[in-house]
């Protein structure tokens, strides 16, 4: 395929997003496309037909992918995946927003880094609300113990929550609950809903998606 037909192809799939997006709520929700494993020329395509928001599930990929690019007017790049205490002070400093602070560990470690570095991110609380053993995630339960330490802690903006649903459960329930934690405890924003639920997270209040498949096509493995 050449540059130009992929360019095309994914401008017509973002352009889709958009306009499901702005049918399925009637605020605006922001569209981080999902680059993680995704090749030079994709990313470059993307970046060509006008995104600027990306999301990354890992630290040491994401410098591969943006270490050239950082300065591109307007990008903007989310952590989506887990974060490994060690990686923080990285992560501070190549990443706008990390989404996946889920352990009173993690928010010590970034808030060092970030007080290191002189910049702060800002940050989503992963909630875990499957309460899956094997995902990473705050327990509903917890949560607001782990926003209030965020707030005293961090000098940066806490946002809002984040969270994957279970993949054998239906996505309407855990939008819901995520978006009752936030109004509990005074925070706006919800990041919710990927390829095969953005419209849903969106009617539930979310104010970010995270789309990879349906705005890259499939993954290039």
């Amino acid at each position: 395929m050449s540059s130009t037909d992929l360019t095309d192809q994914i401008a017509a799939a973002r352009e889709n997003i958009r306009r499901r997006l702005k049918a399925s709520a009637d605020h605006e929700v922001e569209l981080i496309a999902v680059s993680k494993r995704q090749p030079d020329e994709r990313l470059q395509a993307a970046l060509d037909c006008g995104q600027r928001v990306f999301g990354e599930n890992r630290v040491q990929e994401a410098q591969d992918h943006w270490a050239t690019r950082r300065e591109i007017e307007g990008l903007k790049l989310h952590l989506i995946g887990p974060l490994q205490s060690k990686k923080s002070e990285d992560a501070v400093a190549l990443f706008d927003v990390i989404e996946t602070v889920d352990r009173p560990k993690i928010v010590r470690t970034l808030s060092e880094a970030a007080d290191k570095l002189d910049r702060y991110p800002d940050l989503f609380i992963q909630v875990n609300t499957g309460e899956e053993p094997q995902k990473s995630g705050v327990t509903p339960a917890e949560a607001p113990a782990l926003i209030e330490q965020v707030r005293q802690m961090y000098k940066g903006r806490l946002l809002g929550l984040m969270c994957i649903p279970p993949l054998e459960e239906p996505a309407g329930p855990h939008f819901a609950l995520l978006a009752k934690i936030a109004q509990e405890n005074e925070l706006d924003d919800l990041s919710m809903g990927m390829s095969a639920d953005y419209e849903l997270g969106a009617r539930f209040g979310a104010t970010h998606v995270r789309v990879g498949s349906a705005f890259f096509g499939e993954r290039q493995d």
